[in-house]
C-alpha cells in the first residue's frame, strides 16, 4: 500500500493557531487542509465548503409559526424541506411528505399503531410505533380485517395484475382472501 504524500497548496495558507504551513491531506471523505505541524497541532479544515441546504422556492403567503417570515422550499442533504426563511436565527423546519397515520392496531404488541415508514432505499414499509420494543413490521399497506383461515387480526392490501387483492398479513399464512 502506497503512502500518499502531502503537497502544498497553490496559495501559501497559514495555521490560524500556530502559523505553520497548511497542506493539503486525503481522506476517505476528501481532501482537505491540515497544519503540517501535525500530531502538535491538530487543526483542519475542509477544502470544499459545507453546504447545509439551499432554496429552491419562496412560498410567498405562507409565513413562519415562529417568527412570521417566509417559508421556503429548500433542498438539502435528505431531501427536500420546507423551512424558515430566517435561519439560522429562527430554526423552524417542516417535512413535506409526512407519513400517513393508518390508526390500524399494531397485531404483535396490541399497544402502538402501525405507522408508514421510508426505508434508506426509499421504499415505503409500514411497523409499529412503540419500536424498538415492538419490531412488527410489513410491506405492503395494512387494513384492519380477520384472515378467513387462520384468524390473524390484520390483513394487508397487495397489488396484482387482476387488481389489488387483501392477503392475511401472517408470514406462517399469507393466503388470499375471499370476497
Amino acid at each position: 500500500m502506497s503512502k500518499q504524500l502531502p503537497f502544498e497548496t497553490e496559495k501559501n495558507e497559514y495555521c490560524p493557531e500556530c502559523d505553520s504551513l497548511l497542506v493539503i491531506r486525503n481522506s476517505t471523505h476528501g481532501p482537505f487542509l491540515a497544519c503540517s505541524e501535525y500530531p502538535q497541532c491538530h487543526y483542519t479544515r475542509p477544502l470544499k465548503p459545507v453546504i447545509e441546504s439551499h432554496i429552491v422556492k419562496v412560498l410567498e403567503g405562507q409565513c413562519c409559526p415562529i417568527c412570521n417570515h417566509n417559508l421556503v422550499l429548500k433542498q438539502g442533504r435528505f431531501g427536500m424541506f420546507i423551512g424558515c426563511s430566517n435561519y439560522p436565527e429562527c430554526e423552524h423546519t417542516e417535512l413535506i411528505d409526512k407519513p400517513d397515520e393508518t390508526k390500524v392496531p399494531c397485531p404483535q404488541c396490541q399497544t402502538g399503531n402501525l405507522l408508514q415508514r421510508k426505508s434508506r432505499f426509499g421504499k415505503t414499509f409500514y411497523a409499529c410505533d412503540n419500536y424498538p420494543n415492538c419490531q412488527f413490521i410489513i410491506n405492503n399497506k395494512p387494513v384492519v380485517g380477520e384472515c378467513q383461515f387462520c384468524e390473524y387480526p390484520l390483513l394487508m392490501e397487495k397489488r396484482v395484475g387482476q387488481g389489488v387483492r387483501l392477503l392475511c398479513a401472517s408470514k406462517r399464512c399469507g393466503k388470499p382472501q375471499e370476497e
